[in-house]
């Protein structure tokens, strides 16, 4: 059985309001068929590089694609992406734009990115795909994902079925690899140490530091900051656990010694938007630069309130 409407707006909702530990593992279902979302995906070493080939299929439930919202049907894929497996650090943020942020551990990129207001890239106002009306209007289901062009599915937040699947694989886990990002530094979900160069520090859901900006919009869809567009969020470096890309140093399961790495989290940007690292061209997907990806009529002609 697959996901229904309702469970696509709940999760929408859900994904904004926050997931506790415990309640994720109950999004875990069965798969709607071996054919829609049985995994095919390899990791491996060759060179440098850590390189990843996956069939696009998350092997786990997911929504009902087509529906009114999202009318592309998931179809299989051949990703083949590669990061160094010792990144190159950046002393400044790496602003991701339109590229995919990173791959999970299932082969599924993550891609937080949406269209921009008025289908106007010069305009400078990208909405914010797990803003509730966004999320509704884009089709997200309760995975934060949904589907694209030739039927690529891909996350925009916390990836619940996989969570959920790596959380019964490795329920004592201090921490859950989710997968990695275009520069190779590792991504984690939301549960980690609760000091950082402590990893038998008893974990806590980490909280990120942007929080909603408190003047109203200056330009473009006017109105005050709501959350539904990516620039209505600020960082705030007192406000939270993590830095401006979403990451922190210290050692993990994977990496003992310590390593910088990123983390998903409930609030905004739930999928980081910039770098630590210097990034893969073979993460470089989306539309042509200057190009919006498509809007939907929900979200044409919005102004603020």
């Amino acid at each position: 059985m697959k996901i229904s409407r309702r469970d696509i707006i709940t999760g929408a909702v859900g994904a904004i309001a926050g997931v506790t530990g415990t309640a994720l593992a109950t999004l875990a279902l069965k798969p709607s068929s071996e054919a829609n979302v049985t995994s095919a995906v390899s990791f491996r070493i060759e060179n440098s590089f850590r390189v990843v080939e996956a069939n696009g299929l998350p092997g786990h439930e997911i929504g009902d694609f087509p529906n009114q919202h999202d009318p592309i049907a998931i179809k299989s894929q051949q990703h083949r992406l590669r990061m160094p497996v010792r990144p190159v650090h950046s002393n400044e943020p790496i602003p991701i734009d339109m590229w995919w942020f990173g791959v999970a551990v299932n082969g599924i990129p993550f891609d937080p990115s949406g269209p921009f207001w008025n289908g106007d890239v010069a305009s400078g106002w990208q909405f914010e795909v797990l803003h509730p009306a966004n999320s509704m209007a884009l089709g997200i289901d309760r995975n934060n994902a949904h589907t694209q062009g030739p039927g690529m599915y891909h996350y925009h937040g916390l990836p619940a079925g996989l969570l959920a699947r790596l959380v019964s694989e490795n329920p004592s886990g201090v921490m859950q690899l989710v997968g990695y990002a275009a520069d190779g530094y590792p991504i984690y979900g939301p549960e980690c140490p609760a000091t950082p160069n402590d990893l038998k520090s008893p974990p806590r859901r980490l909280r990120s530091s942007y929080r909603m900006a408190d003047v109203k919009r200056a330009n473009g869809p006017g109105g005050r900051p709501d959350g539904r567009f990516v620039e209505d969020h600020v960082y705030d470096r007192e406000y939270g656990d993590l830095d401006e890309c979403n990451g922190r140093f210290g050692p993990t399961p994977e990496f003992p010694n310590g390593i910088y790495y990123y983390v998903l989290t409930d609030s905004f940007p739930y999928i980081p938007r910039f770098y630590r690292g210097q990034p893969d061209k073979s993460f470089q997907h989306g539309p042509p630069p200057g190009v919006s990806a498509p809007i939907p009529p929900e979200l044409r002609n919005y102004r603020g309130v």
